[in-house]
C-alpha cells in the first residue's frame, strides 16, 4: 500500500513540475532516476583517450561527477531534462560570414539559468524543501545521455539529440534534485536509419561511425573552443566564423523545426543583416556593445577577427600551380 501511495505522490509531483516547465517555455520535460552512467563512462573514457576533445581540457576534468549526478547533488534521486527551442524565424543575408543559429539571440546560459532558478523555486514553494542544482552546458553533466534516459529523443549520427516532433535546434537543460519522481521510459528507437546526410556534409570529417564525434575536427571547435592560432589546411569551413550548423541543416528531421517563441532568442539585427564589409569594419568597442549578452562574447572580438581573416585566406586564389 505504501508503494502505491508513494507512486501516486511522485506522479503528482512530476505532472506539477511538467506544467510549470511548459509555462516557462520548455517544450519537453522528462524524468530519469539519478544513478551512475556506467556505459557512458566507458564511452567517455575511450573518447578522451583518443584525444577527440582536443584542447578542451575541461572535458577530462571531474570525470566521476560527469558520470554520476549524485556527486553533484548529494542525495540526488532524480534528473530532470528540459528542452527549449531556439530555431530562428529569419536567416542571415546571402554570402555573409555565418553564425550558428543558437547564437542569433541572447546568451542561452543567461536565459535558461534564470528559468531553472524559477523552476527550482516553484518546486520548493509547491512541494517542499528540495535540494537541487540546475545546469546548462557549463558543468560536468552528460545532458544528452540524461535526455535519452528521460525519453526526450534519440542521439543522431551527428551526436545531437533529435526529437521526432521538433528536430534538433533546441537547448538541453538539466535540473538534478533530491526528490523522487515518476520516471519516464528511456528512448530506445533510432530514426536515423540508413541516412548519412550529416556525415557526408561535414567538411572536416568530424562525424565518425557509431555516432562518435571527433570534437577536435569540428568547425565549432575551431571557431570557438580553440584559442591558438589557426593552421592552414585543405579542410574548408565554408563561411563559418562562430559555430557550425551544417550537420543540423541537412538533417531531414529538422524539417519539423518551428520558430522559437522565446523573446530573448529573437535574432540580433546585425547578425541577420551584416555582410562581409560590415564584419570587417567592426571595431572592438562596437563589438562589445552589440554582443555584450551574446554567445559571441565568448570568442571575444579577437577571436572573431581571427576567424574572419582565416576565412579570407582560404578564399585567396591558389597560385602554387601557376
Amino acid at each position: 500500500m505504501r508503494y502505491f501511495v508513494s507512486k501516486m505522490i511522485s506522479g503528482k509531483y512530476s505532472e506539477c513540475i511538467r506544467e510549470e516547465a511548459r509555462r516557462l517555455g520548455f517544450f519537453s520535460c522528462g524524468f530519469a532516476k539519478a544513478a551512475r552512467l556506467d556505459e557512458d563512462a566507458v564511452r567517455l573514457e575511450k573518447w578522451l583517450n583518443l584525444q577527440h576533445h582536443g584542447s578542451m581540457h575541461y572535458m577530462a576534468d571531474h570525470f566521476d561527477k560527469r558520470v554520476d549526478p549524485r556527486l553533484l547533488v548529494p542525495g540526488a534521486k532524480s534528473v530532470i531534462t528540459l528542452l527549449l527551442n531556439y530555431y530562428p524565424a529569419e536567416s542571415q543575408v546571402n554570402r555573409a560570414p555565418l553564425i550558428s543559429k543558437y547564437a542569433f539571440g541572447k546568451d542561452y546560459h543567461l536565459v535558461i539559468k534564470e528559468k531553472l532558478r524559477t523552476l527550482l523555486n516553484f518546486i520548493r514553494t509547491n512541494i517542499g524543501e528540495v535540494d537541487g542544482r540546475g545546469f546548462v552546458d557549463s558543468a560536468p553533466v552528460l545532458e544528452r545521455s540524461w535526455a535519452l534516459k528521460s525519453g526526450a529523443g534519440w542521439i543522431g549520427k551527428n551526436g545531437n539529440l533529435i526529437s521526432k516532433q521538433h528536430g534538433s535546434f533546441f537547448f538541453i537543460a538539466t535540473l538534478i534534485v533530491d526528490l523522487e519522481l515518476e520516471y519516464d521510459a528511456p528512448y530506445v528507437k533510432d530514426y536515423c536509419g540508413t541516412c548519412t546526410k550529416c556525415i557526408d556534409a561535414c567538411p572536416t570529417g568530424a562525424i565518425l561511425p557509431d555516432k562518435e564525434i571527433n570534437g577536435s575536427q569540428c568547425i565549432s571547435y575551431f571557431t570557438i573552443e580553440l584559442k591558438d592560432a589557426l593552421i592552414e589546411s585543405d579542410k574548408k569551413w565554408d563561411d563559418w566564423i562562430f559555430g557550425c550548423d551544417i550537420c543540423q541543416d541537412v538533417c531531414p528531421w529538422n524539417r519539423f523545426s518551428s520558430p522559437a517563441a522565446v523573446e530573448d532568442f529573437k535574432p540580433n539585427s546585425f547578425i541577420l543583416e551584416a555582410g562581409w564589409p560590415d564584419w570587417l569594419e567592426l571595431t572592438e568597442d562596437i563589438f562589445k556593445e552589440r554582443f555584450r549578452e551574446s554567445p559571441l562574447a565568448r570568442s571575444k572580438f579577437k577571436g572573431i577577427v581571427r576567424n574572419l581573416h582565416h576565412l579570407l585566406k582560404q578564399k585567396e586564389p591558389d597560385h602554387s600551380r601557376d
